[in-house]
């Protein structure tokens, strides 16, 4: 491990959030920075994520030095999640690749047909047009740092998104869903296995905050879920009975044998003991889908859509699963909509007598 001294935090840009607060130490480990801070001369506060290993980045010195600057604020100031900084920084690090390769050498020198060449790049590579508008995004937020920064002119302001139409969400019916969770319970793991999929199911929440969440999160008495999604915004999700069930089920007869000898706090527990992984709950999924003849090619995100469009089908509100599904805007979760005219179009075709 390589200790870094307080002096050492001349990295952090300059106004970030941590300038007025007494860091007591920083490290590294295996890609990970861990900051020790002081708040209010009391509260000792441990920020732990993982972070990009730039070091192994081909990109010279002074771009790396910037791209680290970046990943931290990225942390500091707009207090993205892991995965979120992750895919910023690396779509950055491609363009200021493509950049070096062109020779501009530096992010300060960055000029507004440079990056036009880059668009016109991606458009070469045939990405598709959801993957553009993920890097466009990445383009506006680190050239938006570098004019608050290092106060360079934010060409990315000229940039607009591509045009497209917003893709219909694939969901699985509701035979298909309970076929999926028509789980044969015979072990621990099944009854994990069970209790996941109920709760994803009932609550909508993505994979990744199915996996982060641990036992104090879930109140079993009142009926709710407590979660953390993007941006580390927290919400409250109710959960059906039948999930409550097997999460009841699953805690208080069948989490303590997947237990091995690591303590960990995480609701659903792998097959080593640790929490469960984005990596093996896909697996989990794929296999049961597949056991069970699901010929649609599932993923979790699909529980997710199907958790919403039967909701809307059977009558909820829009403003109710906005809340519950954690979006920001109301325009995100209309996106439903389309499924469910989608159906009444179907059933027009297929039903009414004049067509």
């Amino acid at each position: 491990m390589r200790q870094l001294s307080c002096g050492q935090l001349r990295a952090l840009p300059r106004g970030s959030s941590l300038e007025n607060r007494d860091v007591l130490g920083i490290c590294l480990k295996n890609g990970v920075v861990v900051l020790v801070i002081k708040v209010n001369m009391k509260k000792i506060v441990r920020m732990v994520i993982g972070m990009v290993e730039l070091e192994k980045l081909n990109l010279n010195n002074q771009n790396r030095e910037i791209l680290k600057k970046y990943q931290i604020y990225l942390l500091t100031e707009q207090h993205l999640s892991n995965n979120s900084i992750s895919s910023y920084v690396l779509d950055i690090y491609k363009y200021l690749e493509y950049l070096e390769s062109k020779k501009v050498f530096s992010c300060t020198c960055i000029k507004k047909e440079d990056l036009i060449s880059y668009l016109g790049y991606l458009d070469q590579k045939e990405y598709s047009i959801y993957s553009v508008v993920r890097k466009i995004s990445s383009l506006r937020s680190f050239h938006f740092y570098l004019h608050q920064w290092y106060h360079m002119e934010d060409i990315s302001q000229a940039i607009e998104n591509p045009r497209f139409y917003k893709k219909i969400p694939h969901v699985l019916s509701i035979e298909e869903v309970d076929n999926l969770l028509n789980i044969s319970l015979k072990s621990a793991y099944d009854y994990r296995n069970k209790a996941m999929l109920e709760l994803m199911y009932a609550t909508g929440l993505r994979v990744s905050e199915l996996v982060e969440l641990s036992v104090s999160n879930v109140d079993l008495e009142e009926g709710f879920v407590r979660c953390f999604g993007k941006g580390n915004k927290e919400r409250i999700v109710p959960i059906g009975e039948i999930a409550l069930k097997y999460l009841r089920i699953y805690l208080y007869q069948y989490r303590d044998l997947l237990k091995k000898k690591t303590l960990c706090d995480k609701l659903f527990l792998n097959n080593h003991g640790r929490g469960m992984t984005r990596q093996g709950f896909f697996k989990i999924l794929k296999g049961i889908a597949i056991d069970k003849g699901i010929e649609k090619n599932i993923t979790p995100h699909m529980l997710r859509h199907s958790f919403a469009t039967h909701l809307l089908n059977n009558g909820a509100d829009l403003r109710s699963i906005q809340l519950m599904l954690g979006h920001n805007n109301l325009s995100t979760t209309q996106i439903y909509t389309t499924v469910n005219n989608e159906t009444l179009k179907e059933n027009y075709d297929l039903f009414h007598p004049r067509h």
